[in-house]
């Protein structure tokens, strides 16, 4: 299997280079991509890429419901649904318009006759029969090109499919830790009032024995209002987090979704496959191959419009006064036309046709080498952000410790007049900071390892190998 993503990898980057101009004249010509590594440069995580339902390390059926939700009732989702299947249907078209053409028709009527000798009028029934076919010949397999490019096409879409599955499936998870870190930023931010709440109450205890001055009292109660102040704007970031997540699921935005703000703790990322195995993972990077493909087919079949085409008619009528013999073989009247037809002069439209497509062509090889390289991108991104998020969260940690016990010595000296109300703000503030900073940084790290894998094309939670039907009805 190794082996076979490596030749894949070889054929992508360097067997689909330059199209050569199909006239024969110059065609200017640059590097596709660079050549793949062997292992990823961020931290050297290589081996076989991670399988399986990637959801399942958050351990958070909560998670896991919504993406399930959004997968089924996302409207962006559903539009793109509804373009697979447009392709589809014009595949078939194009297919169905490649094979003969027969169309047939008839009609019944009266004639009216007059005989002079007997003066008098006759009236007779009339009854008609006709048929036409007509079928061009695929001499030269221009018409087979175009339907080989109709169903790239519908390749093609099928990936963005398939990609914009899983986008929604990361989106909704980020989501929903975006919404977990505002709950736990809110609740910082409380813990914060009640905090300062107390050490407003112990400084007024202190002014009234005369042990401090009025300026601590305004002071405890300008730290008091900044709280609340933070408080407010918390609630507000986590109203607006809510409201995104229910846009995600296709709900009203009506602020209702629940969340215990919690973040999950994470181990290293381990597998990661190679540089060659993601081009055959990411849907993005499969349907810019299908369309190189599609534009490729659809470059031939404008140089093959070029050449001669046979075209065959054929066409069989009866028109009789007895319906009985309008069925009657030797009274129907049939003929046939083989035509072949050579362009000669269209004011060189066809030839603009046929470099328009080569243009067009050389455009999406440049587009799919684009996007292998921002597919390298975000992964050696993502594996390298791992690495120092992990080393920031233990930093971080590490700070939230010292400063709860900087806040708890500040806290007893300031009750016995040891410090201002200065130094006890102070180290409250740093409290704060560092919890904040922590959460931030923890969410920062579940929000990257989702984006891991949205950049390794890791799938879709929980529904392998589903066909586009089964997901949402048609």
């Amino acid at each position: 299997m190794k082996k076979a993503w490596l030749i894949f990898g070889a054929l992508a980057l360097t067997g689909c280079a330059n199209l050569s101009d199909m006239a024969g004249e110059p065609v200017a010509v640059f590097p596709v991509a660079p050549e793949a590594p062997e292992s990823w440069a961020a931290a050297g995580v290589t081996g076989e890429a991670p399988e399986g339902d990637w959801l399942a390390q958050f351990n958070d059926p909560a998670m896991e419901a919504l993406v399930a939700e959004t997968l089924q009732a996302n409207p962006d989702l559903r539009g793109q649904y509804f373009t697979v299947q447009s392709a589809r249907a014009q595949a078939r078209g194009v297919y169905g318009r490649s094979l003969p053409n027969v169309t047939a028709g008839g009609s019944a009527g009266v004639a009216t006759t007059y005989n002079e000798a007997l003066d008098e009028r006759f009236t007779d029934p009339t009854y008609s029969l006709g048929a036409d076919a007509s079928w061009t010949a695929d001499l030269w397999g221009r018409i087979g090109k175009g339907i080989e490019a109709a169903e790239a096409t519908l390749a093609a879409t099928r990936a963005d499919y398939d990609s914009a599955r899983l986008s929604l499936a990361a989106q909704t998870a980020i989501a929903w830790t975006d919404l977990n870190e505002a709950v736990a930023q809110e609740t910082v931010a409380v813990q914060t009032v009640e905090a300062r709440e107390r050490v407003l109450k112990l400084t007024e205890r202190r002014l009234a024995r005369g042990l401090t001055e009025a300026l601590d009292v305004r002071l405890a109660r300008s730290a008091l209002a900044t709280a609340e102040a933070s408080v407010a704007s918390r609630r507000q970031a986590r109203g607006n987090a809510v409201r995104r997540l229910e846009i995600l699921v296709g709900r009203y935005p009506a602020n209702e979704i629940e969340a215990p703000g919690v973040l999950p703790d994470l181990a290293p990322i381990r597998d990661a496959g190679t540089p060659v195995m993601l081009l055959s993972r990411r849907p993005d990077v499969a349907a810019a191959e299908a369309r190189v493909r599609a534009a490729g087919l659809r470059a031939e079949q404008a140089r093959l419009a070029l050449l001669p085409s046979l075209t065959l008619t054929a066409s069989a009528n009866t028109n009789e006064t007895d319906l009985g013999d309008v069925l009657d073989p030797t009274r129907i009247a049939a003929n046939a036309i083989a035509s072949l037809a050579q362009p000669v002069f269209n004011g060189g439209a066809l030839r603009a046709d046929r470099d328009a497509a080569i243009a067009d062509a050389e455009a999406a090889l440049s587009g799919y080498a684009a996007n292998v390289l921002v597919a390298w991108r975000e992964t050696e991104d993502a594996i390298a952000a791992d690495r120092w998020l992990a080393r920031q969260v233990e930093a971080q940690q590490r700070a939230l410790d010292e400063a709860v016990e900087a806040e708890e010595l500040a806290t007893r000296q300031y009750s016995n007049g040891l410090i201002t109300i200065f130094n006890l703000v102070d180290a409250q503030t740093r409290r704060l900071n560092a919890e904040s900073t922590l959460i931030a940084a923890r969410s920062a790290r579940v929000s990257n390892r989702i984006a891991f894998h949205l950049a390794i094309g890791g799938g879709i939670p929980g529904e392998p190998g589903s066909e586009i039907s089964d997901i949402i009805a048609p």
